[in-house]
């Protein structure tokens, strides 16, 4: 299949594979099938892009004219392909996890949860292709719309109410400032493609700040402060949505979303030679180091990781915002990193809730020893979020910390640091609790073996990260010219 094919492929498989799960509804083992089906179909279409993209080809496709001179049109770049990869390759992982999950709880509305996930695949394709802003923008708006009865599944009280903060926070900041900046950026620019270098390099600094800065607050799904409390209020929603949220689409498109407006519409070089992002480092590390203290104080283990995820995307954004080739690196690194393991952490939390009913922090008191595989597979989570070896975490923390030393940018490396202390606080005594204390009320095993199984996976996945970084690391290098 030639490249365009391929793209046209890696939205038409989830697209079509939610109109089979639908039809598929009244047969659970058939549903379930073509959940997997289209999840493994998907994984090799992105597969087969990437050498071509590794090799330096830029496969495309352009759809339809949508505005004169903007067209709906996709792109693949390293960027968008890493992205891809990890977002197709987690879907396979995150269903098998909750074919576990659904029927172990059983869990109210299977098959709208799984035509749901798969909308959101496609919109999440959608978005690491797009080759303009205009096409990038109704992607990130259809995610958040897909994945907002998935927040609002159980349907009571307390998942309307997430669902309602979901879509406020994410609907509200993309039409008050990113739809704005993607119009300014045309009115500007007079294009909204996607170009190496950027498309701003004209405009004055006081221009891009302000721009930047309605880019960044937009891009609400990044959960930089204060526009992040529609996270941890999502945590309502099943654990594999949570997963989701977390790991395989959202808050990734956020980040993604971040680091491409960064590089390919701003430009590195443009920001460097400007006071225009002076201000970024600071809101990022800001938000960094005060939701590591709110995880800090959570027992609530949801919670904990919701916070934890909200200051791990803060790296990312901290990373791009110091400009240096190496923290850029570090920032499309941790995309991937961070996703596998998260996802794991997610998994984890969800197996303990299934096989124990356990949800706080403080209850889970030598669970290590009854739940050794899924508690292992937690430990491994935590080294990635820490940010030790042997896991895909200190990967791209190494070249956060290297591309902040190599600018010279102190409050950066003093940030990493600090947060990288706090991580170890309120991570280590979870795995000191489940391994090295007497275990607490009746007795019970591990979860349903798709849940295991999956938790595992991803686990292993995050070691590979470490061991095997070639792939994801030429992609990261790619995205710069390096």
């Amino acid at each position: 299949m030639s490249g365009a094919q391929l793209i046209a492929a890696s939205l038409l498989v989830p697209t079509l594979g939610a109109l089979g799960i639908s039809l598929a509804g009244r047969w659970p083992n058939l549903r379930e099938s073509v959940t997997l089906l289209s999840a493994v179909l998907l994984f090799a279409c992105t597969t087969s892009l990437a050498p071509a993209v590794l090799a330096g080809g830029v496969p495309q496709l352009f759809v339809l004219e949508m505005l004169p001179g903007i067209a709906l049109g996709f792109r693949v770049e390293p960027l968008g392909m890493l992205f891809a990869l990890v977002a197709s390759g987690l879907w396979i992982v995150n269903s098998v996890y909750s074919i576990g999950y659904m029927r172990g709880n059983d869990e109210p509305h299977q098959t709208r949860f799984y035509v749901c996930f798969a909308l959101a695949l496609a919109a999440t394709m959608g978005i690491a292709f797009s080759a303009n802003l205009l096409t990038l923008f109704l992607f990130y708006e259809a995610l958040t719309l897909v994945t907002w009865p998935l927040v609002a599944h159980h349907g009571d009280d307390e998942a309307r109410a997430g669902g309602r903060t979901y879509l406020g926070y994410l609907l509200g900041s993309s039409i008050v400032f990113l739809l704005p900046a993607v119009i300014a950026t045309w009115a500007i620019a007079g294009t909204l493609e996607f170009t190496p270098g950027g498309l701003l390099g004209g405009a004055s600094s006081v221009t891009l700040g302000l721009l930047l800065a309605l880019y960044m607050f937009g891009i609400g799904k990044a959960a930089l402060m204060p526009v992040h409390r529609w996270l941890p209020a999502a945590m309502v929603a099943p654990t594999p949505v949570s997963a989701l949220l977390h790991a395989v689409a959202v808050v990734k498109a956020g980040v993604f979303a971040v680091v491409k407006v960064i590089v390919y519409v701003f430009g590195t070089g443009t920001l460097a030679a400007t006071t225009a992002s002076d201000w970024l480092p600071a809101v990022a590390s800001f938000t960094v180091i005060a939701a590591s203290v709110i995880a800090l104080r959570s027992d609530n283990l949801k919670r904990r990781l919701a916070y934890s995820t909200v200051s791990q995307l803060s790296y990312v954004v901290l990373a791009a915002a110091i400009l240096a080739p190496l923290s850029v690196i570090g920032a499309a690194l941790h995309i991937a990193a961070h996703a596998v393991g998260k996802i794991t952490l997610f998994f984890a939390a969800g197996a303990i809730y299934t096989a124990a009913g356990k949800t706080e922090v403080s209850q889970l008191d030598g669970i290590g020893r009854r739940m050794p595989w899924t508690m292992g597979a937690f430990a491994v989570g935590v080294l990635s979020m820490i940010g030790l070896p042997p896991a895909a975490g200190f990967v791209s923390k190494w070249y956060m910390l290297a591309g902040a030393l190599q600018a010279a940018h102190w409050t950066a490396v003093s940030v990493i640091v600090a947060s990288t202390l706090l991580n170890a606080a309120y991570f280590v005594p979870i795995v000191y609790r489940a391994f090295l204390r007497a275990p607490q009320g009746k007795a019970h095993g591990e979860a349903p073996l798709p849940m295991v199984l999956a938790l595992v996976a991803s686990a292993l996945a995050t070691l590979a990260l470490f061991f095997f970084p070639q792939v994801p690391l030429a992609l990261a290098r790619a995205l710069q010219g390096g």
